[in-house]
């Protein structure tokens, strides 16, 4: 099954989005956050670090689906990928989804056995209406 990870400046954010995905499946998706930084005055921000722990926290040989949602926040999920293994690389994308109608999308994918790249189609297509 394909892992997610929502990367958020706000951990709120991240944690409401990851809920919320959450809801809309019967069966347990593997997803993670990475989102805040450990600075009280200023908890706002992303993490190189915290981005890789959670990829590897959800990776699978099915792959993993990145969604973010500002622009520092791609800046940061880009440095994480050079940190996997050579091996990994191929299999985690960074997908220019909406974060929060994209989670959904490619958490309801992963529930229902969908590739990675099922799981990318969606996620992008999640604000286009059926005609």
């Amino acid at each position: 099954m394909i892992g997610i990870v929502i990367i958020s400046h706000s951990a709120k954010l991240a944690a409401g989005v990851k809920e919320l995905a959450e809801q809309m499946v019967q069966t347990s998706v593997p997803i993670a956050i990475a989102a805040g930084i450990d600075d009280p005055e200023n908890p706002f921000g992303t993490d190189v670090l915290q981005v890789q722990a959670a990829i590897e926290s959800v990776y699978s040989d099915a792959g993993v689906v990145v969604l973010m949602d500002l622009g520092s926040a791609v800046l940061s999920a880009e440095m994480a990928l050079e940190f996997l293994d050579e091996e990994q690389k191929p299999k985690v994308r960074l997908c220019e989804a909406p974060l929060v109608e994209g989670a959904i999308a490619a958490v309801v994918q992963a529930a229902a056995g969908g590739d990675i790249d099922q799981g990318i189609g969606l996620a992008r297509s999640a604000l286009i209406g059926d005609t």
